[in-house]
């Protein structure tokens, strides 16, 4: 795991600085949107990923559904039962490697659980959340 990070920070953009990128963009966006926007929230992050909702196949389900409680251990998706490797960028430095991947994943995960895209604030809020826990 150290060999990857040190090969990563050594020879590309670390993970860290595509979560910031992404977030400066959000909050960009955010700001624009509503211009009393000042940040995203953890507690919001957390309350949108804890939430449960009818999904997409009419069932109650919330991103803990697949993720589970702990970000640092591998989930299960609810709909098909496959392994999903650990959400944290801490323990998973893949997970938000490229900008196109998280843009790809929110929506997918948002209609899962939403039955509907995430709005801009909503998504730096989760992700605020995620990379905070």
């Amino acid at each position: 795991m150290k060999i990857i990070l040190t090969l990563v920070a050594l020879f590309g953009i670390s993970s860290a600085a595509v979560v910031d990128e992404f977030l400066e963009t959000l909050a960009k966006e955010a700001k624009v949107q509503d211009s009393s926007f000042k940040a995203f929230s953890i507690k919001r992050g957390e309350e949108i990923f804890t939430s449960k909702h009818i999904g997409k196949r009419g069932e109650e389900v919330s991103c803990v559904s697949c993720h589970g409680d702990d970000l640092n251990k591998a989930g299960k998706n609810f709909f098909t039962v496959k392994e999903i490797e650990p959400l944290s960028p801490k323990t998973n430095p893949k997970r938000f490697s490229e900008i196109k991947t998280i843009e790809k994943w929110l929506k997918r995960n948002f209609i899962d659980v939403y039955n509907r895209e995430g709005t801009i604030q909503e998504k730096g809020d989760v992700v605020t959340y995620i990379i905070n826990k």
